[in-house]
């Protein structure tokens, strides 16, 4: 098989360069998880804050075209991971040993130096994302509990500044200092609280969205045409974005043979969870739906603290995310030690870019198709079809190429369509 010669030069590297391009992103090997603790994990790996601006992508493109996208960005990520998962089967089956912990490994192995680069250079740019997401929500979601215009204010300030730029840049030098810890394992259980926190405000969202709804009966729209058909798949593919995590998933879950089976219930307790949050959100407010769901909620006590929860929870979680970047980055640019200025100088670039960009739910359009579009099918497509094309039919020949140009076309489409939204350019 041609791939043998790959793989027996690709183990080589694996072996002998360990302290530099085979540095996985996750440390000591994890106790192995049940398919009810596998279950969970992947719901904790997608599940963040982007579902927040899944109703108003479902007003910008209509309920029953994100549903349909939904459904089939869901089952196509599904099938991507999948294919993750049987490349590295596949080439552990040739090597004899287990060294890929991860998706940067894997393309390490596949493609040498260049593939891990390309997921490295990926991951970066979705993790750096996500934060960006976040201090945007951050501070939107302050500005409108504290600093909300009123008749005597219509443009309220904070020391001369508008209310979320205050806000963004009064998180920094307490984000400079949690982004400093050289080891986030003191604040790692705080990803639990993140998760309960989005699962408790997505609920109370919904029960909220559900007494809105008999209340009033905003007209709503099914199609939104096809102008917006790239803005919603970048939307969905953002919040489905998670395909990092499938290989340290899959190598922690103790039943290997039905890890498949545990993840797709999973994906499909996930989409109809999305499903159900975009179209309520959507059918209680039509077309006054804001960028952040939250945005819609109003004044009140239990508004106040889902807001401020979510706030706190993206708050703590940044550090974390970020934590895949600086083991990259400083891997690459400082011999694998700990740097300081480099970690300040990311997080200042995050805080600015937040500032530049005005809408939560484009951004998240925005990122989902110029990053995770490659990260979630063109890449692993690209893996499979390397190892696999010697074995592949025609079918899967086509299976292959298909996701891989259909990557691409939604990434270069969705991007410019996000970018569009982002610069309000008329063309």
């Amino acid at each position: 098989m041609g791939f043998d010669r790959e793989a027996s030069s690709s183990s080589n590297r694996l072996r002998s360069t360990v302290a530099r391009e085979d540095t996985p992103l996750l440390g000591a090997p994890l106790p192995l998880s049940s398919q009810p603790k596998t279950f969970a994990n992947v719901f904790i790996a997608i599940v963040g804050a982007g579902v927040l601006g899944l109703p108003y992508a479902f007003k910008r493109t209509g309920w029953v075209m994100s549903l349909l996208m939904l459904f089939s960005v869901s089952f196509l990520t599904y099938y991507c991971m999948m294919l993750l998962v049987y490349t590295r089967r596949k080439i552990e089956s040739v090597i004899g040993f287990s060294k890929i912990n991860s998706f940067g490994d894997l393309g390490y192995t596949i493609c040498g130096s260049p593939g891990r680069f390309i997921v490295d250079l990926l991951i970066i740019l979705s993790q750096t994302g996500f934060c960006v997401g976040y201090l945007i929500f951050i501070g939107n979601t302050m500005a409108d509990v504290f600093n909300s215009p009123t008749v005597m204010d219509l443009n309220p300030k904070i020391l001369g500044l508008a209310p979320k730029v205050a806000y963004v840049w009064g998180c920094f030098p307490f984000q400079l200092g949690l982004n400093s810890i050289q080891t986030l394992t003191h604040l790692a259980p705080l990803s639990i609280f993140a998760d309960i926190v989005d699962l408790g405000a997505m609920v109370v969202v919904m029960v909220k969205d559900v007494l809105i709804i008999f209340e009033q009966s905003p007209s709503v729209e099914a199609f939104g045409g096809f102008s917006v058909f790239f803005y919603g798949m970048g939307v969905a593919v953002y919040a489905f974005e998670g395909i990092g995590m499938v290989l340290p998933l899959e190598s922690e879950t103790k039943d290997k043979e039905k890890f498949g089976r545990v993840l797709g219930l999973s994906m499909a307790f996930i989409t109809v969870l999305y499903g159900a949050f975009g179209t309520l959100g959507y059918f209680a407010f039509g077309k006054d739906t804001k960028d952040m769901i939250t945005s819609n909620l109003g004044p009140g006590f239990i508004s106040t603290v889902v807001k401020l929860g979510l706030c706190i929870n993206l708050f703590f979680t940044l550090p974390l995310m970020m934590n895949p970047v600086y083991e990259i980055v400083e891997r690459r640019f400082w011999g694998g030690r700990y740097c300081l200025w480099l970690r300040w100088l990311l997080v200042f670039l995050v805080s600015l870019v937040a500032l530049l960009v005005p809408n939560f739910a484009d951004f998240l359009s925005l990122v989902g198709s110029a990053v995770c579009c490659a990260l979630a099918f063109v890449l692993p497509a690209l893996f499979h079809f390397l190892v696999f094309k010697q074995e592949l039919d025609i079918k899967g020949w086509c299976l292959d190429i298909g996701i891989l140009v259909l990557g691409l076309v939604l990434g270069v489409s969705g991007t410019w369509s996000a970018l569009v939204e982002i610069f309000s350019v008329k063309v």
